[in-house]
């Protein structure tokens, strides 16, 4: 979904050898966008003068800071909160606005933007006290000689806890995962492991030869990390590309040309069918035990195909998704929205039906602005699409050629986002607000932050919906197309009429408390903030 963090005070954006790499993480790589990684050292101007709202009818008051990295957060009672810190890999309970306890403290990997990341509670939370989290775990990093191969495939399903690492080689090939836990008043208690996703990126390797990726640093990006229960009682989780070039990211026969040769290897551990190891950029639906729902989009064509593809295809909700920090379901409607951060070009929000293809790497933004996703890519900034072996030269020349190309799962369908910027921006954290507390006017509405510090120090977005909520309402006749045009990457021009708040750092989730007041995650102040009526 949707990093670098905060060490000593606010994260200051920090280019990286990773074309795009992370912006949200201080110190780090970014949790989620291309790889956008943030040295959070010291305490800008704008971060001193602390978040402001453009509604002058809205307050706003710091709930909690001091916080290391936070990312997600969720409510297990009023005036309760449980906030995850991605770098330390601690659970924190925050009780009227200070620390009570610290219930779980994961030895996570924190490089780039893996680390404790995504966070739901059961449905049936009040009687069976289940907790969900995305993490990233950890294991000895390869020799010196052959740093292509991790030491191990998967973590025990038994979460190790303590120490963290920064080594970005010491993780198992499948590093991410979403276990259940326990919640007990004081302690948090694993229950069951519910998946386990690749993490290990290492690609620069001689095999499979041939595919130009012998500079491609070791990276940890694109790990998503976002899960959410839908009103559907299901678990969705959001993992990135990882970067991959496989089927699950529109190339059918792997990273050759155009993705419709003959089939190669994606990596040194094969692809590009989606086995366990090539499982990304998807958005996968699970029953709370981590079972695979029999309504799922393709669960009958996984079943025909069979094997750990099959079964992996069942698991799908939607795919083609490159990378987010943001997964929300409309509380009026249902549906579910996505955030997508494109390279240097059309960062996304989607409204996503089951069985989407998002198009990625084929296309980002609307199919009819190709040519632009082509020329911005291979004229702007790195001009790689951060991995090597597939560069931005292999874009389609044309809307037909971009579909043709597209891996089309038997039921699948592709359909252009909801809202894109030409220039990324990027989009972090989004959430909806399921209550009328700040106002009738607000009922429903879309509130999206930054993955970026810049501009404003942080802006936070609102988005009304269309009244059959399948659309992003505008009043500015230049997002008539629902594309902002701006000028630059990091730039909000014809956006600007969508500002609702400044000053907010990175906003790694949105959520709606309790009190039905809107909170707000900071991962780069270190802070929780609830936005109330006045």
């Amino acid at each position: 979904m949707h990093n670098s963090l905060r060490m000593s005070g606010a994260a200051v954006l920090q280019r990286t050898t990773e074309p795009r790499m992370s912006y949200f993480i201080a110190g780090l790589l970014l949790l989620g966008l291309s790889t956008l990684l943030l040295t959070s050292t010291n305490n800008n101007a704008q971060a001193q003068a602390g978040p402001t709202l453009e509604d002058s009818n809205l307050r706003l008051r710091t709930v909690t800071s001091g916080l290391t990295t936070p990312t997600s957060i969720a409510f297990p009672a009023p005036n309760e909160i449980f906030v995850l810190e991605k770098s330390t890999g601690k659970v924190k309970h925050i009780v009227n606005g200070m620390l009570h306890q610290t219930p779980l403290d994961l030895a996570v990997n924190n490089s780039s933007e893996r680390g404790l990341l995504g966070i739901a509670l059961d449905p049936n939370f009040a009687t069976n006290n289940f907790v969900y989290l995305y993490w990233t775990c950890q294991a000895a990093p390869p020799p010196a000689d052959n740093p292509f191969f991790p030491t191990e495939t998967e973590c025990p399903d038994t979460p190790q806890l303590g120490a963290d690492s920064g080594n970005i080689l010491a993780v198992p090939l499948l590093g991410n995962r979403v276990d259940r836990f326990v919640w007990d008043g004081t302690n948090l208690t694993f229950d069951k492991n519910l998946i386990k996703l690749r993490a290990f990126q290492n690609d620069g390797g001689p095999f499979p030869p041939g595919q130009g990726d012998g500079g491609q640093p070791a990276r940890g990006n694109h790990d998503g990390g976002v899960i959410t229960f839908g009103p559907d009682g299901k678990l969705y989780i959001v993992i990135g590309d990882n970067g991959r070039r496989g089927q699950l990211q529109n190339l059918p026969s792997g990273p050759t040309e155009t993705g419709l040769g003959p089939t190669v290897p994606d990596d040194q551990f094969g692809g590009p069918e989606p086995d366990n190891a090539h499982f990304t950029g998807v958005i996968i639906r699970l029953n709370s035990d981590g079972s695979t729902p029999t309504d799922n989009p393709f669960y009958s064509a996984g079943a025909g195909i069979g094997g750990e593809v099959g079964a992996n295809i069942q698991k799908i909700f939607a795919y083609g998704i490159r990378n987010s920090f943001g997964l929300a379901f409309d509380p009026v409607s249902g549906n579910l929205w996505d955030q997508q951060n494109g390279d240097d070009s059309f960062d996304e929000l989607n409204r996503v039906e089951p069985g989407s293809n998002l198009g990625w790497i084929q296309v980002m933004g609307p199919l009819s602005r190709l040519a632009q996703f082509k020329e911005i890519e291979t004229t702007f900034g790195a001009r790689a699409l951060q991995q090597l072996r597939w560069p931005p030269t292999r874009i389609a020349n044309s809307p037909e050629e971009a579909m043709s190309r597209l891996f089309m799962l038997p039921g699948a369908h592709y359909s252009d986002p909801e809202f894109s910027w030409k220039f990324a921006v990027p989009p972090g954290g989004i959430g909806f607000l399921n209550s009328r507390a700040l106002g009738p006017q607000y009922f429903g509405d879309l509130f999206v932050g930054f993955a970026v510090p810049v501009p404003f120090g942080g802006p936070l977005f609102h988005f009304n919906l269309t009244g059959n909520r399948r659309k992003i309402g505008v009043d500015d006749p230049r997002l008539d197309d629902r594309v902002a045009d701006n000028n630059t990457k990091f730039d909000i021009t014809e956006s600007e009429s969508l500002l609702f708040g400044r000053n907010f750092g990175i906003v790694t989730d949105v959520e709606t408390g309790p009190n039905g007041n809107l909170f707000i995650v900071s991962i780069t102040n270190g802070a929780i903030y609830e936005i109330h009526r006045r």
